[in-house]
């Protein structure tokens, strides 16, 4: 069959959004674990195993632990924001991006001391303005930052922010859900004090599970921090978890196994060799959209490895674009309101060579047939 024909019927979808991603089988299989009571002791084995095994994921050491949440990567994002500054503190979110005000909102829905520094969108964060700032108001304990700006494809400089918070001697927390595990991330190096993330994008495992990494002493002495929540208060979980080891609240214990398998497949690659696949592949659909004449929202530097953010093809609309492509079998991800006339195209999970070729052909008929129907 050449490339110009169209396929039968896909025999599965291909997943080009942002997470929710295409997984290994063995992930896939391992959902069907038994049932079981979550306060028996091989559920409080499994969740031992998953937290060590999440907090070595991003580098961290013996000193550091982590504490999972039943829930999306906002869950754990919300566990944070919402308890770690204390009520004499103020935290300091840095945006330029719908995930950016995402930590404004969670912290303004909580009525935690905050200030916003807004850079915009496709802007990357200048790490010396956050020095200027940090230096000029010693009332910011905290800084928020996302890594990946999904939004926009962006990777946000980590490493030299870190720097800047570390020197200033506040605490930084960072909304890692899609950058830990393809890009480049330290926990000790990057001076990072709180780190979130989630299951379901470059871990490459289901929906369902969101965690937080930190060191044990930062946890620790979140016991004189009052509580601004109840299912989400993080303290509450991590003693729970540590200390009594038996989960605060109902897990999902399948979801969990599923994690783990994802976890151990994730730990054999290596981050290193998983962001290079990943860049491979975003390579790959970069250099092919743009020889169709595709352009980019972002320049090259600043894009990540799994996240690309293209124009639409004159006179097409998203929707169209959208369900042309679900009907052949590619399902790529719309874009904020801020970024109308702008789609993305992921390329997180198990994903081949083959599969972006074949969502390059698919392009090329669903634009073709679209720009016949506007001619």
């Amino acid at each position: 069959m050449s490339v110009s024909e169209a396929p039968s019927a896909p025999d599965r979808l291909v997943l080009l959004n942002p997470g929710p991603v295409n997984v290994h089988e063995d992930v896939r299989t391992a959902i069907a674990a038994p049932d079981s009571c979550h306060r028996e002791p091989e559920a409080a084995a499994l969740i031992n195993r998953v937290r060590q095994k999440a907090a070595r994921i991003g580098g961290g050491d013996d000193s550091h632990t982590s504490v999972l949440l039943a829930g999306s990567g906002t869950a754990a994002l919300e566990a944070v924001f919402s308890s770690v500054v204390p009520a004499e503190g103020r935290i300091l979110i840095l945006d330029n991006g719908h995930y950016g005000e995402r930590l404004y909102r969670i912290v303004s829905v909580h009525d935690v001391p905050h200030r916003r520094l807004e850079f915009g969108w496709t802007n990357p964060i200048d790490p010396d303005e956050v020095d200027r700032v940090l230096a000029a108001d010693p009332s910011l304990t905290h800084v928020g930052l996302v890594h990946h700006e999904t939004s926009t494809g962006q990777i946000n400089p980590l490493r030299e922010i870190g720097e800047v918070v570390a020197r200033h001697g506040r605490q930084l927390a960072v909304d890692a859900i899609s950058s830990l595990g393809s890009e480049r991330l330290d926990i000790p190096a990057d001076h990072i004090d709180w780190l979130i993330g989630t299951a379901n994008k470059n871990l490459e495992g289901l929906p369902g599970v969101s965690f937080v990494v930190a060191p044990r002493h930062r946890l620790d002495a979140l016991e004189n921090v009052p509580a601004r929540t109840f299912y989400l208060d993080l303290y509450g979980h991590y003693v729970s978890q540590d200390r009594l080891n038996a989960p605060l609240f109902t897990p999902a214990l399948q979801v969990l196994t599923s994690f783990e398998k994802a976890l151990d497949l994730a730990l054999a690659e290596g981050t290193e060799t998983r962001g290079a696949r990943y860049a491979s592949l975003a390579d790959r659909v970069r250099t092919g959209l743009a020889s169709r004449g595709a352009s980019f929202l972002l320049p090259p530097e600043h894009r990540s490895n799994s996240v690309t953010d293209v124009h639409l093809p004159e006179g097409i609309g998203y929707d169209d674009l959208h369900d042309g492509l679900k009907a052949e079998g590619y399902v790529v991800y719309s874009t904020q309101e801020q970024l109308a006339g702008v789609f993305r195209v992921a390329n997180m999970g198990q994903l081949t060579e083959a599969d972006i070729d074949g969502f390059l052909a698919a392009y090329d008929r669903v634009v073709a047939k679209l720009a016949g129907v506007a001619a």
